[in-house]
C-alpha cells in the first residue's frame, strides 16, 4: 500500500520529497527482496519505484546499502589521483584519444573539466573499446538507435560543439536524462548499478 502511494505522490505536479523519503525508507527492505530475488527488469523497477530514479534517492538507496555517501566517497577517490591520472595522460602522447582530450584542459580549467577527462581518458589509457559504454550522438539522433547494445553507459547528446545533454543508459533504456555532467552521470550510474544489483561491465577495468 506504501509503495502504491509513493507512485501516485510521484505523479503529482509538486511532489512531497520530505514524505517520498520516509516512504522509501520504509520499503527499501521490499524493494531489496524483489530486486535481489526477482532480477526485474530495469524498465520493471523503474514502473514500480520511480523515485529510485531520482538524484537524492540513488544517493539514498546507496547510504542503506554501503552506509558510504555516494558522491563524497566517488568525488573524493577521483580528486586523490586526479593531477596524477593527468600526468601519466600527457606523457602518453601517442594516444590519439588522450592526445585530443588533454587538449580541452588548460591551467584555468575548473576541477568538473579535469575529472571529465580523466574518465573518459581511462578507456584510451588502458587502451579498452568502450564504444558500448560511452557514446557521443547528435540531438538529431533516435533515442532507439543510439541505445542499441549499451547494456550499462553513458551517452552525451551534442549539438555542434557542445554537449548539451548527458544521461544514463541501463538495459538499452535512457534511464537518467538531463543530468549535470559526466562525472556526476557515472556517480549516479555507479549508485544505480548497487540498488539495481547489476554488475558492473566484466569486459572494461
Amino acid at each position: 500500500m506504501e509503495r502504491s502511494a509513493m507512485v501516485m505522490e510521484m505523479k503529482k505536479r509538486k511532489v512531497d520529497w520530505k514524505k517520498i523519503g520516509e516512504m522509501m525508507c520504509n520499503t527499501f527492505p521490499l524493494r531489496r527482496k524483489e530486486v535481489v530475488e526477482d532480477e526485474p527488469l530495469v524498465a520493471q523497477v523503474k514502473e514500480r519505484w520511480p523515485a529510485l530514479f531520482r538524484d537524492q534517492q540513488i544517493e539514498a538507496e546507496f547510504v542503506c546499502l554501503t552506509s558510504v555517501d555516494l558522491k563524497s566517497s566517488f568525488f573524493t577517490g577521483l580528486d586523490q589521483y586526479l593531477a596524477r591520472f593527468l600526468e601519466l595522460y600527457k606523457a602518453k602522447s601517442g594516444i590519439v584519444g588522450l592526445t585530443r582530450l588533454m587538449r580541452c584542459l588548460d591551467d584555468d580549467s575548473c576541477t568538473e573539466r579535469k575529472r571529465t577527462v580523466l574518465l573518459l581518458g581511462l578507456p584510451h589509457f588502458l587502451k579498452e573499446d568502450s564504444s558500448c559504454f560511452f557514446k557521443t550522438v547528435e540531438a538529431t539522433d533516435d533515442e532507439n538507435t543510439f541505445t542499441r547494445g549499451m547494456k550499462v553507459g553513458v551517452v552525451m547528446v551534442k549539438d555542434g560543439e557542445d554537449i548539451i545533454d548527458t544521461s544514463v543508459v541501463l538495459e538499452e533504456r535512457v534511464i537518467l536524462p538531463d543530468l549535470k555532467d559526466i562525472p556526476h552521470a557515472i556517480a549516479l550510474l555507479m549508485g544505480l548499478l548497487f540498488a539495481l544489483n547489476i554488475d558492473y561491465p566484466k569486459e572494461l577495468r
